[in-house]
């Protein structure tokens, strides 16, 4: 098997991921004189903000991704290989890949980070992460299932088991979950499921953090556990999981939850790459690189977004791993590359913060921004925008458009469908 890119005498440029990092650098290097040849374990760009919305069946997963061959079909100097990274040869300027080899002569790795289960292996195995979009259906389609089991089970115990729903993680996709999941609580369950008691439904958050959206103001912290509790969501602080055995979830304190369902979004890390040494790695296993995106020891190695960890006097720990900065680092590097690969240039990378934001529900969300700070009706309108914009495709920005305005009005969801592979029967 082979990779198949044809030679060439101009550049060629390797770029590991088609996130929002990757997928900003190679759009604008395909308008230079360069060979991109672009990876990735998908043949689509993922819309990673909007994952929980497919998980609580409010959008379809094709609304939220955009085929890479699509965005790339006028550019005959850019090659779209699916398939994934399993070593880098430094020495040789050669990547190893599920099709063969791979030869650079600068390589950009955007592969993003994965969940950190902090060594815990048994919470590794049980728990649901949300990391693709093919782990939000699978999640939507646990939920479901649940629902379709309680209505035939007369137990209370093993009933309450299959209906609440654990969060791990207070950051803004452990909120964002829990504001939809009580959504569905509130205007769902009564229409689709009335043999069930919805008020015997309860959703946890666990955080183990002294308030929720670390990283965020104090304002939106505040803010975003008073939006939860009001939906009824139980807010959990300072408090660790540190087991789940598949039906209890347990604590620190020894204290225990029932549920077959718990959601982890705790926290993040790199995927260490075969080839590179532990030393370009940080203790989450981010790439260690200059201000410049360049891996450090390295002269053509270059690493952008969440999977890079630039730490400077400003930022000791490295940016934070948001799709603002992926952005930025894709557009800087993208107009830098050539330069810096030819020691043209001192020109350093510079994050100009745009803020954050996070919704818990409709009408509720809340904002940071770099000299304002809201929350409420006002800053759902404010996500709302931001997150229709930032999709790729004007199909998608109409599709997801009106399911948000058909949502909003009938309080109703048209996806609720548990879809399994149909497995072949084997002699």
């Amino acid at each position: 098997m082979t990779i198949n890119i044809p030679k060439t005498d101009k550049k060629r440029i390797v770029v590991v991921g088609a996130g929002f990092a990757g997928l900003a650098f190679a759009q604008r290097m395909a308008a230079q004189n360069v060979q991109i040849v672009l990876i990735d374990k998908h043949n689509y760009h993922q819309f990673q903000p909007l994952f929980y919305q497919v998980a609580m069946a409010g959008l379809e997963p094709s609304s939220i991704s955009f085929p890479l061959r699509k965005l790339f079909q006028e550019k005959q100097n850019v090659f779209i290989r699916i398939t994934e990274l399993l070593a880098i040869h430094t020495e040789k300027n050669e990547l190893e890949t599920g099709l063969g080899p791979l030869f650079y002569d600068a390589l950009v790795i955007a592969t993003g980070v994965d969940s950190n289960y902090f060594g815990n292996e048994e919470i590794a195995q049980k728990t649901l992460p949300m990391k693709s979009v093919s782990e939000a259906l699978y999640l939507r389609n646990c939920i479901l299932k649940d629902y379709e089991q309680a209505l035939v089970t007369t137990d209370y115990e093993e009933r309450q088991g299959l209906i609440d729903i654990v969060i791990v993680g207070g950051g803004p996709t452990g909120v964002e979950v829990a504001g939809a999941l009580a959504e569905m609580k509130k205007y769902i369950l009564p229409k689709d499921y009335p043999e069930l008691n919805n008020e015997e439904v309860d959703i946890y958050v666990v955080q183990g953090a002294d308030c929720l959206l670390k990283g965020m103001s104090e304002n939106a912290s505040q803010g975003a556990k008073k939006f939860l509790e009001g939906l009824g969501v139980k807010v959990m602080l300072d408090t660790r999981v540190t087991g789940y055995d598949g039906t209890f979830v347990t604590m620190h304190d020894g204290s225990k939850i029932r549920s077959k369902k718990v959601i982890w979004a705790a926290g993040v890390k790199g995927v260490k790459i075969q080839g590179l040494q532990d030393k370009n790695y940080n203790r989450s296993s981010r790439l260690l690189v200059n201000e410049q995106c360049k891996l450090h020891g390295s002269h053509n190695i270059f690493a952008i977004g969440d999977t890079a960890a630039m730490q400077t006097e400003e930022m000791p720990y490295g940016h934070p791993q948001l799709a603002q900065v992926a952005l930025q680092q894709g557009k800087y590097l993208s107009k830098n590359i050539l330069q810096i690969l030819d020691t043209a240039t001192e020109k350093k990378f510079k994050y100009k913060d745009l803020g954050s934001m996070a919704t818990i529900g409709r009408n509720r969300a809340v904002v940071d921004l770099p000299r304002y700070k809201f929350k409420g009706f006002f800053a759902w309108i404010v996500w709302l925008f931001v997150h229709l914009f930032s999709i790729l495709g004007v199909r998608n920005k109409i599709v997801v458009f009106f399911n948000w305005i058909w949502n909003y009005f009938t309080y109703d969801q048209s996806l609720r469908l548990i879809i399994k592979a149909k497995e072949k029967k084997r002699h």
